[in-house]
């Protein structure tokens, strides 16, 4: 099987992620959204954890991305890290409110998707370190990014544009 068939799989999940939730996805209906055997799911991803960690890694990969085309665009790492509740997708949201309920399903137990979003989080805190030679600083910086990002992904109330830029300008010494 291809790598156009794994992501196809992947594409699968996050349909099914999206318009059913993580507790009515199992790896059968997967492979059947995705006109593959359970087989041939079972080839690229052994368990569905394995599978929902491949999206996670996918997700950071896309993310990389984005961050690397706001650093072309002149954006630094803090500013992308920092964004606005409003500039993350509606679609990233929901995957992301998935691979928590994924985590959750773990009880804290280190899995597969534990540690892919582990990796995930700690390349991105690599990109602050790199950037701000503080490493308090630094880990204040990921700190509110993570409670911006937390709290979209909750859906909680957002805080107001003004007083956003206002912290992050803070943050950055502007």
């Amino acid at each position: 099987m291809s790598s156009d068939t794994r992501d196809r799989i992947l594409d699968s999940l996050e349909t099914l992620l999206l318009e059913q939730g993580m507790t009515k996805v199992t790896l059968d209906s997967v492979a059947a959204a995705a006109g593959v055997s359970k087989g041939g799911l079972l080839y690229h991803f052994k368990t569905k954890d394995a599978l929902v960690a491949a999206m996670v890694r996918r997700l950071a990969v896309q993310a990389d991305q984005q961050r690397a085309d706001a650093g072309a665009g002149g954006t630094s790492v803090a500013e992308w890290y920092l964004q606005p509740p409003d500039c993350i997708s509606e679609k990233e949201i929901a995957l992301y409110r998935s691979t928590l309920a994924a985590l959750r399903s773990v009880d804290g137990n280190s899995g597969e998707v534990q540690d892919a979003v582990t990796d995930m989080m700690q390349q991105w805190d690599e990109g602050l370190r790199t950037e701000i030679d503080d490493p308090v600083q630094a880990e204040i910086i990921r700190l509110v990014g993570d409670g911006i990002y937390l709290g979209a992904v909750l859906d909680l109330p957002a805080v107001d544009p003004e007083l956003h830029k206002q912290v992050v300008d803070r943050l950055l010494g502007r």
